[in-house]
């Protein structure tokens, strides 16, 4: 495995897919078959290769594993990948998810499949490539090349309001997006260099660390999405269709979160403590208002959408409270949610596929004829409430804990966070599952099928699995995490030991 490129191999295994989709006839008579069988077969290897990354992964090596360099591009960037413990779980989570993508889209997308489904591989590439890229001009491509795909998977196979959905999603990442590219420009001049290996070695001024983090803080604040940059997931929630809600929420938004750990806390240590308290406030905001907003909304995507946003906050407040238990969690956060939240968006697309309709109003008693699926949508529910032996518990318990060592007030107004997602939950829960089966409509629909089952289960057992035990996750990302804190600490300690000799 040594000499194997593997990062290359799981980032651009995708586009053997496209090929193959590119050359496969779709008006034959087993063209639909084909296109979805390529798809799928396609996203399942790429993720049996991407285990290889695990398996060869070193849990005792804190720095980046398994390298690659080629200085393809000149002196201004180079070809570099390579994985830590944060990143390679992240990769792992993008191949793992897009199998479910492929199967959630197995009947209900008609129209222009061919060209759908090379939207996802290609959207699995850049994904893939942004928790990879060493160099931060390879990590912007990565970064902003995210936004083509899932601009045309939500403006042409969305909702009737798919359009003004999408160009919303598009202006708003595209816009914060601007000013990191200058931050990297900036660095650059600064560093001599874009490499990323090196630029976290770099100690940057501390008036230059200010603007460059502000510049930083505007791209992934947007992706995450922070409040009050948030409105535009709503919109793109509802309007996509359910695979593009699961990469959506189950990915995607981390590329905010792992840009936050890679370069705001790591390269911008300084600054980063010094806007801590302005990250806390938009964190609890966050987490209060749009569990309140969730409360109030009649459509069930949007209600899980803004359950993402309140989730968010845990993951911010916990990498900004720069302890090993803050980031811990946020990591875990990060990687249960995408799990569970991707499991959400699926249970809406099994009964948006039977009744077409997202409307709260429109179900209820389904308990009584989808006893599996009322069952499957249950143990997401409450991994979603956080509730202990989920794997939604750990990471809200752990960033918690890490922000009540920075700050126990903002601990305290982001556990009222726990009451309120359990009030929407739950009230969900109770409107789509419980009560008698009285409308005709509901009547007809059945449990879930074979397909169905083979989504839903094995996102079951996982959620269980890392609640009661989240041990591999942790074993993973230790070294990693000691290593950013360690130098975060020492940042900091330096900068004092300076201002004192000053004094």
């Amino acid at each position: 495995m040594t000499d194997w490129p593997i990062l290359s191999t799981v980032t651009f295994l995708p586009l053997v897919g496209v090929v193959l989709l590119l050359l496969t006839n779709e008006n034959g008579p087993f063209g639909r078959r084909n296109i979805l069988n390529v798809s799928l077969l396609t996203t399942v290897f790429t993720f049996i290769v991407s285990l290889f990354i695990w398996i060869g992964f070193d849990n005792s090596n804190p720095g980046f594993q398994m390298i690659e360099k080629h200085n393809w591009f000149g002196t201004i960037a180079a070809y570099h990948l390579g994985v830590d413990g944060i990143s390679m779980l992240f990769v792992i989570l993008t191949t793992f998810l897009m199998p479910f993508c492929v199967l959630a889209s197995w009947d209900s997308v008609q129209k222009r499949l061919k060209e759908y489904m090379i939207a996802f591989l290609l959207l699995e590439v850049v994904m893939v490539g942004v928790f990879v890229a060493l160099d931060t001009v390879l990590f912007y491509v990565f970064f902003e090349a995210t936004l083509i795909p899932m601009f045309i998977i939500i403006g042409v196979w969305g909702g009737k309001d798919r359009v003004y959905a999408s160009y919303k999603f598009f202006l708003y990442t595209l816009l914060g997006s601007v000013l990191t590219m200058l931050a990297i420009m900036a660095m650059y001049w600064q560093a001599g260099t874009t490499d990323m290996t090196e630029l976290l070695k770099h100690g940057f001024p501390a008036g230059m660390q200010t603007w460059l983090w502000l510049a930083c803080f505007a791209a992934f604040a947007v992706k995450m999405p922070m409040w009050p940059v948030h409105t535009w997931l709503p919109d793109a929630h509802v309007q996509a269709p359910t695979a593009g809600s699961v990469i959506l929420a189950g990915v995607m938004l981390k590329l905010g979160g792992y840009g936050f750990i890679r370069f705001s806390l790591s390269m911008f240590p300084l600054a980063s403590e010094h806007f801590a308290p302005f990250v806390f406030t938009l964190s609890v905001l966050a987490i209060i208002y749009t569990s309140l907003v969730a409360m109030m909304q009649e459509d069930i995507k949007k209600l899980i959408a803004y359950s993402s946003v309140a989730h968010m906050g845990y993951v911010t407040m916990g990498i900004f409270a720069a302890n090993v238990q803050g980031l811990q969690g946020a990591i875990f956060q990060m990687l249960s949610h995408g799990i569970v939240s991707s499991a959400l968006f699926l249970c809406v697309g099994v009964v948006y596929d039977r009744l077409h309709t997202r409307e709260i109003a429109a179900y209820g008693g389904l308990v009584n004829n989808m006893p599996k699926y009322a069952v499957a949508f249950m143990v997401f529910t409450m991994a979603n409430v956080g509730l202990p032996g989920t794997s939604g518990f750990v990471g809200e318990f752990l960033t918690i804990i890490g922000v009540f060592r920075a700050n126990t007030w903002v601990a305290l107004f982001a556990a009222t966070g726990v009451i309120l997602s359990a009030s929407y939950a739950l009230w969900l829960y109770r409107r789509v599952i419980f009560g008698a089966l009285e409308k005709e409509s509901l009547k007809a629909m059945l449990d879930l099928n074979t397909r169905e089952k083979v989504i839903l289960y094995p996102l079951v057992v996982l959620t269980i699995f890392f609640g009661v035990y989240p041990a591999p996750v942790f074993d993973a990302t230790a070294a990693s995490v000691d290593l950013v804190i360690n130098n975060y600490t020492a940042a900091l300690q330096a900068a004092q030991n300076v201002a004192l000799s000053l004094n």
